[in-house]
């Protein structure tokens, strides 16, 4: 089975020792489903990290990356559950990406996901999505352990709508990051996979200066409707 959609929200979260069972509490009783109810949601899946950070990632799936931009779901951020707003208080390190999916080859839900998040040269985007479409994922997905594969593109206005919502001054990207997700039965497998991705001689042709950042994480709960 495919994603069940064509854009995803990814955010990646770190709280304190002291707040983890809190946090872990209101991700799964309330957080999660809250989320997969709204208009256009379909699942929500979270994760721990087995090294790395950040910690937490979590990943929904809706019907299209327009959605996490439009009114209609900015106003949920703007009022958030008193849970909602004891937990975030205590976020030592948050970010999100909204992408917009530009290769599907998943196949169900497995227990270990990894992601490789990198700049390419936008100018190449259409190289880079028919290699990994065509040849690179095809053949990692094959390996033993693995399950399937997703591409997304971090679309900038999209992320950036909260900010303009908000009239905030933040920090804002000026380079689309791509992430590939890549699932698998387990972690190792995930692990070997993502390691192998982008070589240097491979990142050249399109683009991609600086080396991946890998992250690998185990499934701890999802939700879907």
């Amino acid at each position: 089975m495919p994603l069940l959609g064509k854009g995803m929200l990814l955010t990646l979260t770190d709280v304190s020792a002291r707040d983890e069972r809190d946090y872990n509490e209101w991700y799964n009783r309330e957080h999660i489903d809250d989320r997969v109810n709204l208009p256009g949601f379909h699942r929500g899946r979270r994760y721990a990290a087995t090294s790395g950070t950040p910690k937490y990632l979590a990943v929904y799936e809706c019907d299209s990356v327009a959605i996490l931009g439009t009114p209609n779901y900015l106003q949920t951020l703007d009022h958030q559950t008193p849970w909602s707003q004891r937990v975030m208080a205590r976020f030592t390190r948050f970010s999100r990406l909204t992408l917009r999916i530009q290769v599907d080859q998943t196949h169900g839900v497995g227990s270990a996901l990894a992601t490789v998040r990198f700049v390419p040269d936008p100018h190449r985007r259409k190289a880079l999505v028919h290699w990994l479409s065509e040849q690179a994922l095809p053949k990692l997905i094959a390996r033993p352990g693995m399950l399937g594969a997703a591409v997304g593109e971090n679309d900038l206005e999209v992320v950036h709508a909260p900010l303009q919502d908000k009239s905030m001054d933040h920090p804002r990207a000026d380079e689309s990051e791509w992430v590939v997700l890549l699932e698998g039965a387990d972690v190792a497998a995930v692990g070997a996979a993502a390691r192998s991705l982008f070589t240097q001689t491979r990142r050249k042709p399109f683009g991609i200066e600086a080396a991946p950042t890998i992250g690998i994480y185990r499934f701890l709960f999802g939700n879907q409707r």
